[in-house]
């Protein structure tokens, strides 16, 4: 039972502390506790409490300018927030749909996704991604959605023309693959080529940056890391920090503009762009502009990647040191040589990520399909450098650990 959290470190009921390596799920962003938080929340709770979310209030109205002006490719982007990741993906995927039959493209209804992907765990989101572990079970109700390569950009091409380009509404992909690929990054060419393909397609790009978004990866949005610029973004976690459930969908005005000038309605959730949260949000990517923390989040990221690069370049069990920024992944498998994966029986990732916690350090297990097992590092934007010490060094105790458990 975890009963306090400040800095990087989370403490428990029976007095133990244990480092936040992961950032709880790659959210926080500018560590735990802060006191402007907690007094931000209270007088925005003093003001107003519940307000339907098509009325304008002061939190909301300041949120999306600051959002607009410094995080977006431009501020003539338009903004609707809503209460985390899962929904704000299943948020782009409507607005995206509403474009189309706004424009006189009714027929435009697919979704391409990627074959290796995880974006959420809403119905319409899950059947945008292919993460195998978390639509277990699930299959019979997710929609049919075609798929391409998550690293061969030219395989999106086949797939529009196998499908048709004229039944296509959008691609989407996470800038940097986080929970099913743990941190995998693309080559370099292959964002700015899809970007390429989904324009000579009418197609809308989607970015899911509910993880990559708002400096995790040392740029303000993660895409401008991959050098593509999207229709639409997605993104949440670090828009709150952590301190309150909130996300969003972003958009350039040309595609919200046929929306408005129809009939059509994006419905919100009922709790979407909630005062306190719109408050809380504001203050927190305050406070990440303030002390430069994006800059932060790349200098700390590239001493992360380098103390990983010395721990496990050579190391038998870990194949690739993958990542950007304070986004960093580790790809487990039971014979670098050959790549031969530990049984999916062992949960080996998870059990890494178990006996770490024994040792007092918390990362990310992650992976699916043939990123089978890994884990991920994405700590707070304030993390030192001896907590980067700590955490590397407790996750290669926690490797041979696992190892030799499994062996």
């Amino acid at each position: 039972m975890v009963t306090k959290a400040e800095g990087v470190w989370l403490h428990t009921s029976e007095g133990a502390r244990f480092l936040d390596a992961g950032g709880g799920a790659i959210v926080t962003n500018i560590g735990h506790g802060r006191p402007e938080i907690a007094q931000v929340a209270a007088e925005a709770l003093s003001r107003l409490d519940y307000v339907v979310p098509v009325f304008a209030t002061e939190a909301r109205v300041a949120l999306v300018e600051e959002v607009s002006d410094n995080w977006l490719p431009d501020p003539s982007w338009r903004c609707v927030f809503v209460s985390g990741g899962s929904e704000s993906v299943d948020a782009a995927i409507r607005v995206a749909q509403l474009h189309h039959v706004a424009s006189g493209r009714p027929e435009r209804f697919k979704v391409i996704g990627r074959d290796i992907s995880y974006h959420g765990a809403t119905l319409g989101a899950l059947s945008a991604g292919t993460h195998d572990r978390r639509r277990k079970g699930l299959e019979k109700a997710l929609i049919t959605m075609p798929k391409t390569s998550h690293y061969d950009p030219e395989q999106l091409e086949k797939v529009i023309e196998i499908e048709g380009p004229e039944t296509i509404s959008a691609f989407i992909g996470e800038p940097v693959i986080g929970a099913a690929a743990g941190a995998y990054v693309p080559p370099p060419d292959y964002w700015p080529r899809i970007a390429e393909i989904c324009a000579k397609n009418e197609i809308l790009l989607i970015a899911d940056e509910v993880m990559t978004g708002f400096g995790r990866l040392g740029t303000a949005m993660g895409h401008a890391a991959l050098n593509f610029t999207p229709d639409i973004i997605a993104a949440g976690k670090g828009l709150g920090g952590g301190y309150v459930p909130i996300g969003g969908v972003y958009c350039r005005p040309g595609v919200v503009e046929p929306i408005g000038n129809s009939d059509l309605a994006l419905m919100f959730y009922t709790f979407a762009g909630h005062d306190m949260c719109c408050a809380v949000a504001g203050k927190v990517l305050e406070i990440v502009r303030e002390e430069d923390l994006v800059s932060r989040a790349d200098s700390m990221g590239q001493l992360l990647r380098e103390r990983l690069n010395e721990e496990f370049s050579d190391h038998p069990n870990v194949d690739d040191v993958r990542g950007l920024g304070l986004l960093q992944g580790l790809g487990l498998v039971a014979n670098r040589e050959t790549g031969e994966p530990f049984p999916r029986s062992s949960a080996f990732g998870e059990l890494v990520s178990s006996i770490a916690l024994e040792k007092g350090v918390w990362i990310y297990p992650s992976g699916s399909g043939i990123f089978e097992d890994a884990v991920m590092f994405g700590p707070p934007f304030t993390v030192e450098e001896s907590h980067i010490d700590e955490m590397v060094t407790t996750t290669r105790q926690a490797i041979d650990t696992a190892v030799s458990q499994v062996s």
